[in-house]
């Protein structure tokens, strides 16, 4: 009879380590269902984009990588595993964070919230002269991402840090309309209790640096390279599953992306020790 208890208290015990257990990783379990996050297919960057930010496909094709970094107004274009790179200059230098591509058009983020669009057609060439600076669209604050729906024309941009936010409580994000004009339509807000609540450590609140909707699942994938984090919520914003990026792999992850099978790409500046680099996860459930 003592050794019925025994066993039947050692089970027990068992199935709450076992629950404890999921209940910390159960989001990124799930969440491998889709990406192995631990097996990137990785792709070094030239010196050029040694501190290379945004990522962004023309409409899902991932023959071209578009790309910026954080000091020049250059948009650079290169294909997977081809170390040459294009460029074209926009703008003067500065702090530049997020790149897509919609409607026809190249749209760059500025951490100040100020957007730069040029027609595609006009990347083939080493420079523009007919880049649109829009200004005075986002509240005053720190941006870097920012994502392109190609079948709406919509962008989706999300403060790191704005005024009008508290830190601890919510992050800020904006739509915005690309067609002749740009025009902000409308915003959104991303709960930083619920993100909280998937185990991701929030010292200084969530700050995210980069976004992307995955094509097939239709969920938002945001990073944050402050808490080497991704957060994948539903499609109204509501955060559901949280994964911790290892500093093996993730050096400092600045830009997100998906094909159109729904490969998913991130970005990683480089430092003193390592290149920049994009690392491509291929999409294992269908």
């Amino acid at each position: 009879m003592n050794h019925h208890k025994i066993s039947f208290s050692a089970l027990f015990f068992s199935f709450i380590l076992l629950g404890m257990g999921c209940n910390t990783t159960g989001g990124s379990a799930n969440f491998l269902k889709e990406y192995d996050l631990t097996r990137p297919e990785a792709f070094n960057m030239p010196e050029s984009l040694k501190e290379i930010s945004g990522i962004a496909f023309n409409k899902g094709k991932n023959d071209v990588v578009y790309a910026v970094q954080d000091e020049e107004g250059k948009v650079f274009r290169l294909t997977w595993q081809n170390h040459r790179q294009k460029h074209t200059k926009f703008s003067g230098k500065g702090d530049y964070e997020d790149i897509t591509l919609v409607k026809g058009q190249v749209v760059v983020l500025k951490s100040t919230g100020v957007l730069y669009t040029f027609s595609v057609s006009e990347a083939q060439f080493e420079e523009t002269t007919k880049t649109k600076e829009w200004k005075n669209l986002l509240p005053k604050g720190e941006y870097e991402g920012m994502y392109g729906d190609e079948a709406t024309g919509k962008i989706y941009v999300l403060c790191k840090a704005c005024s009008i936010d508290n830190p601890g409580k919510k992050v800020s994000g904006f739509i915005l309309n690309v067609g002749s004009t740009v025009q902000k339509t409308g915003s959104f807000t991303l709960n930083t209790d619920e993100v909280k609540a998937l185990g991701v450590k929030v010292k200084r609140g969530f700050q995210p640096s980069a976004l992307a909707k995955n094509p097939v699942s239709g969920d938002w994938y945001i990073l944050s390279s402050l808490n080497k984090t991704l957060v994948v919520t539903d499609k109204n914003w509501k955060p559901k599953l949280a994964y911790p990026l290892s500093s093996n792999n993730f050096n400092q992850p600045e830009g997100i992306a998906f094909d159109n099978s729904g490969n998913l790409y991130i970005s990683n500046e480089g430092d003193d020790t390592k290149d920049g680099n994009i690392l491509k996860f291929k999409r294992l459930a269908k």
